[in-house]
């Protein structure tokens, strides 16, 4: 469930695909697009209509001042053309004209343009409504563009009761016939005339042109702020997951290198410890408060003698055995192993040393040596033993015949009768060498170590009364419960006992202890106030025929090896001279032997 609930923060952290990124940045660039496409258009438009308007102003203006000069002043074509020559010299104003319906220049204010056909007839279409004014964009030259105003021209629109009224005749150059001035046609003629006037674009261009500058500079400006809002929060999240994914990693290997069962310290470039994690806590007997960020130097020699010789530049050393004497707790076997870190580029980065404690692989191996020895003795035992059996029993029968033949109470019957109990002797050597040799067939069922233990003390209860040596029962209280054979257990009590008892010359206390282990085992404890074990002796006490009593065989102790061995039971024996012995003993519980088994 924490597996899956950290994936699911990760995945509420996962940063934004690339494809979304551009997708995003994609749908940006369009919307941006779009609206400076329709800004420039309405500009575009606005522009278009203002020109015309302030076209179609100007040929209403001409229209009512051609209208008026005819009605009160009876102009003619001369003074239309010369309205229209004055209007033209405002700058925004390029040229205004009147052509007739083939597109011939009636009236323009450029002179030089009277009676030429204008190059792009004027859509007749477009010339339907009489009072609307129409526009298009024409060219100059390569470079110059007019907008072109255009409409109807007719400037008697309205007023027919002028019409034959004091109109001019003139002659026509091309035809020499006589006409009526253009200005008063009529008739056919009526409606077919068009009123063009030519505005300057420069302005509006020049301005429509900045507008659209800045349009198109306020629309980058937004693709590059929108898109570096997109980029900018999808480094924040991709930093946020590589923050956390960092963190994460750092969490998991600080956890992994802190739970590692070696003894790991870490130094940094200048010498001082900067990792001590928890097996080098129990190794050395230090804490890492009192380590991190003192001179390891420092630390090694005031506690760990022997170490420091690892600390020096370029000494590297793979699983090396060596005794440390760790102050507080005497010479430990260790395995070490040290090594520098150097940095990409070569640089000295830090100097790691690894501790594995030995103790238990030592005792590992002391007991497959023990075991392959008492395995080798074991089989020369039952050999001797059964060479031996027979014999003794024909000594026996011979001492016992013997002590008969003699006289009650002679020498002879004495040496007779001693001869059978050294047989006896001897054949209990065998017995018990017997005992050890044979495999332990093991009848495990479930025992309560709580009601075992009194019945194995009622055994050596005058054996303690006779030497005033106190015994002391000090159950659980709970039941012990552990897969055992009653039988061989007891006897191996008994043994434990009667060592206890022996360690002991007068006065003393026997104390036995019961407990349950978290492992789901029974602890049992034989401790004694004897005279104790000198330490170089402690490791040899269950080897056969080993003994310190004149009258031992030293078989009791090995035996008692042998059975707790056939339990799956450990064994562990601790001892000061001169103040006693404890011997503590671990039966596994129902759930362990039966896992064994």
């Amino acid at each position: 469930m924490m597996f899956r609930k950290k994936a699911r923060d990760m995945d509420h952290w996962a940063p934004m695909p690339p494809l979304m990124v551009a997708t995003a940045s994609l749908i940006l660039l369009a919307a941006v697009l779009a609206m400076t496409v329709r800004d420039i258009n309405r500009q575009t438009r606005h522009m278009s209509y203002i020109l015309s308007e302030k076209g179609a102003a100007i040929i209403r203006a001409v229209e009512a001042g051609a209208r008026t000069g005819m009605m009160g002043m009876r102009w003619g074509g001369n003074q239309v053309q010369l309205l229209m020559e004055e209007a033209a010299g405002h700058p925004d104003i390029l040229y205004i004209g009147v052509v007739d319906k083939d597109g011939k220049i009636l009236a323009h204010s450029d002179q030089d343009q009277i009676g030429k056909v204008v190059g792009n007839k004027f859509p007749r279409k477009n010339l339907d409504s009489k009072s609307a004014e129409n526009w298009r964009i024409v060219g100059l030259d390569k470079k110059s563009k007019a907008f072109e105003v255009y409409r109807i021209f007719n400037p008697l629109t309205g007023h027919g009761k002028m019409r034959g009224r004091g109109m001019t005749l003139f002659v026509d150059p091309d035809t020499g016939k006589a006409r009526v001035d253009w200005c008063f046609s009529s008739g056919a003629d009526a409606g077919d005339q068009v009123i063009f006037v030519g505005l300057n674009m420069a302005p509006f261009e020049n301005a429509r042109s900045i507008d659209v500058r800045n349009t198109l500079l306020i629309a980058g400006l937004i693709c590059l702020m929108g898109l570096g809002g997109f980029l900018a929060l999808y480094w924040a999240q991709s930093y946020q997951v590589a923050r956390r994914m960092l963190q994460d990693t750092s969490a998991f290997a600080k956890e992994v290198v802190t739970s590692l069962p070696v003894g790991l310290v870490a130094m940094d470039a200048i010498g001082r410890i900067a990792f001590f994690n928890h097996s080098a806590e129990i190794i050395t007997g230090l804490t890492r408060q009192k380590t991190l960020g003192r001179d390891a130097r420092q630390i090694f020699e005031e506690h760990m003698e022997g170490l420091a010789y690892l600390l020096g530049e370029g000494i590297s050393v793979t699983d090396q055995e060596i005794e440390c004497n760790i102050q507080g707790k005497g010479s430990i076997p260790l395995s070490v192993s040290a090594s520098e870190i150097m940095g990409e580029h070569g640089h000295y980065v830090s100097r790691i040393i690894i501790m594995r404690d030995l103790r238990e692989v030592r005792d590992l191996q002391e007991q497959v040596r023990r075991q392959e020895k008492l395995s080798a003795i074991g089989e020369l035992a039952a050999g001797v033993a059964h060479e031996i059996r027979n014999p003794l029993s024909s000594i026996k029968g011979l001492a016992t015949y013997f002590g008969q033949k003699f006289e009650k109470g002679s020498e002879d019957e004495e040496i007779a009768q001693g001869m059978a109990r050294e047989v006896d002797r001897l054949n209990r050597v065998v017995s018990q060498l017997l005992d050890f040799a044979r495999p332990s067939d093991l009848t495990l069922s479930p025992v309560d170590i709580n009601e075992l233990i009194p019945h194995s003390l009622n055994l050596v209860k005058q054996d303690a009364m006779a030497k005033d040596i106190t015994i002391i029962n000090q159950a659980s209280s709970k039941p012990a419960m552990a897969m055992a054979d009653a039988d061989r257990l007891s006897q191996c009590l008994l043994n434990l006992y009667l060592n206890a008892l022996a360690a002991m010359d007068k006065g003393g206390v026997l104390t036995v202890r019961t407990a349950a282990e978290d492992s789901g085992g029974v602890r049992v404890e034989v401790e004694d106030t004897g005279r104790g074990i000198p330490p170089q002796d402690i490791n040899r006490i269950f080897d056969p025929y080993y003994t310190t009593k004149a009258s031992g065989t030293g078989l009791g102790l090995a035996i008692v090896h042998k059975i707790l061995e056939g339990h799956h039971a450990r064994i562990k024996v601790e001892s000061r001279p001169g103040k006693g012995t404890l011997v503590s003993v671990v039966i596994p519980g129902r759930v362990g032997a039966e896992s064994r088994a």
